[in-house]
């Protein structure tokens, strides 16, 4: 095969840009599917867009007020950050060695033994999309109360759920419609959303600053505590079981905003250099966003005029209450289009790196109706019917939650537990069998173990945190729902293991094997590979 014209045969050493890229992808199985044009920042800005601090700040300003208050807010920040990169810095060095779109799941199964390897990649891979689509779920629910809020300013206009559902499934539909025919546009979207976010929330930031009549003192923004967790006439938690229960559920305000970052990983088969851009746009995007969310969180407590006036806001929203208060209706409604667009593009790259992870999956046989669902479009090269699968989850999943008090922070909370959940399972296995590791170009030598131990522990104690129930008394409208979700996802995933999946799911599937080899033009012999490329492909369609 070697010898064939419409092969070329190329050493590691000797393969450069789309190429190398699309012969690692054969080496960890796979064939170059999707359309390879993301540069590094482009990819440090899907998980930016994604992890979106202002639209996380903004989703559950109102829950950290009441949950701890400024105190927690500014603190926990800090402290949530410090174990999150450590998180990040893991996933990192991991994504280095494998990257390829399934990201966690597919770890998983590289760094276990053989024997454990499918049901670690199948237990990854559910725990994964339930983040995935919940978080969509998050973004887009708070887009809406956005929409409807900032609607009311000047009008008459009345928000109602069913007003509101129609805005929600709106903004879904619309986000859908773009990752169908725009996917061309991704990549100059996401660095208009990059400059955006960073132009457009600094902007709100130094304009409440500025134009706030007063500002409240340090001692209110680091050490003042409140205990709102008490509703229907119940105390607050602080009462019931301790200060410290409130200080440590209140951290999801941070927890939540800093995920997503796996975004990264999921867009890796469609960027250059993927084996270095990948983690570094994981890191990026961590650094950049955690800087950014506590300078935000400092301007805006700083800016609150009056705190009971804030929280008990007639818009619903604590943030739209500081904007009114600071430069008046007109300006707020300016401040509250900012937050609005970087929702909503929030959304857009959510729903890209969903599709991404279930179209991966799919490939790999992992998902039911997984033949239908791994299918690339011909002309748009995108899994154009995984997006639309990621709108419908994150558009039902939004629908119990219309009218609940803690919709918001339960579906944020599945968000998180899941995500996180996933991707603590390869970082512990990693941990557990580091000679399963092979060390990418990004690795943290010494360091690497300690930080994954770190990390894994930090996962552990949120995934319980988060279940934990956030309001007093606890009944059918605030009870935290992330724990039935949760539950139900664990019930499915290894009960339908027990029951079936154990019997075909194999793990990933290799699409290049050393039978398609022959016909393919893959093979790795002595560190030499031969391939014909999508690359190649194209350069031999020119006239």
């Amino acid at each position: 095969m070697a010898d064939s014209k419409d092969d070329i045969v190329v050493s590691e050493a000797a393969v450069v840009g789309e190429e190398k890229d699309e012969v690692q992808l054969a080496r960890m199985g796979y064939k170059q599917e999707l359309r390879r044009d993301l540069s590094l920042l482009q990819n440090f800005g899907f998980s930016f867009s994604i992890m979106s601090v202002i639209t996380g700040m903004a989703s559950l300003f109102a829950y950290g007020l009441t949950t701890g208050g400024p105190a927690v807010m500014v603190w926990g920040w800090l402290i949530v950050s410090f174990f999150t990169l450590s998180v990040g810095l893991s996933m990192a060095e991991i994504c280095s060695s494998h990257p390829t779109s399934g990201g966690p799941y597919y770890w998983a199964a590289m760094l276990s033994p053989p024997k454990y390897a499918p049901i670690a990649s199948w237990i990854c891979g559910w725990f994964n999309l339930l983040g995935q689509f919940s978080g969509t779920t998050g973004i887009n629910y708070a887009c809406a109360n956005f929409i409807s809020t900032v609607s009311t300013l000047g009008t008459g206009y009345a928000p109602s759920p069913g007003r509101t559902l129609g805005i929600y499934a709106a903004i879904t539909v619309a986000q859908g419609l773009f990752n169908t025919f725009g996917v061309r546009f991704l990549g100059y979207v996401n660095n208009f959303s990059v400059w955006w976010h960073a132009l457009g929330t600094t902007s709100i930031v130094i304009a409440v600053l500025i134009k706030a009549p007063t500002h409240q003192s340090a001692k209110f923004v680091f050490a003042t505590f409140i205990d709102g967790t008490g509703v229907d006439g119940g105390v607050g938690w602080s009462q019931r079981a301790s200060p410290a229960y409130v200080a440590v559920i209140g951290i999801l305000l941070a927890q939540y905003t800093l995920t997503g970052y796996d975004a990264s990983a999921h867009m890796s088969e469609e960027t250059h250099n993927a084996a270095k851009a990948g983690p570094i746009g994981i890191i990026m995007a961590l650094s950049v966003s955690v800087t950014l969310g506590w300078f935000i969180i400092l301007g805006l407590l700083f800016s609150i005029q009056d705190y009971e006036t804030t929280v008990a806001s007639s818009t619903g929203q604590p943030i739209t209450q500081i904007f009114l208060d600071t430069v008046g209706e007109k300006g707020a409604i300016a401040l509250m289009v900012i937050i609005v667009v970087c929702m909503f593009m929030c959304g857009i790259f959510a729903i890209t790196a969903n599709s991404r992870m279930m179209y991966a999956f799919a490939r790999d046989g992992g998902m039911p109706g997984s033949a239908f669902f791994h299918q690339v479009d011909d002309r748009w090269r995108s899994p154009i019917r995984t997006v639309w699968l990621a709108c419908t989850l994150s558009f039902l999943l939004g629908l119990p939650s219309l009218g609940s008090s803690v919709a918001l922070s339960a579906a944020t909370s599945i968000c998180t537990i899941g995500l996180y959940i996933s991707y603590g399972i390869p970082i512990a296995l990693r941990l557990f069998y580091s000679s399963h590791f092979q060390r990418g170009p990004f690795h943290l030598g010494p360091f690497s173990l300690p930080c994954a131990a770190v990390a894994v522990i930090w996962i552990c104690f949120i995934t319980i945190v988060l279940l934990l129930p956030e309001l007093n008394p606890v009944n059918s409208q605030t009870l935290n729902y992330a724990i039935v979700a949760v539950g139900i996802v664990l019930v499915y995933a290894l009960g339908y293991w027990v029951v079936s999946a154990r019997r075909w799911f194999r793990g990933p599937v290799r699409q290049v094997d050393q039978v398609e080899a022959e016909s393919r033009g893959v093979d790795d012999t002595n560190g030499t590979i031969t391939v014909r490329t999508e690359v190649q492909k194209e350069r031999e369609s020119l006239p």
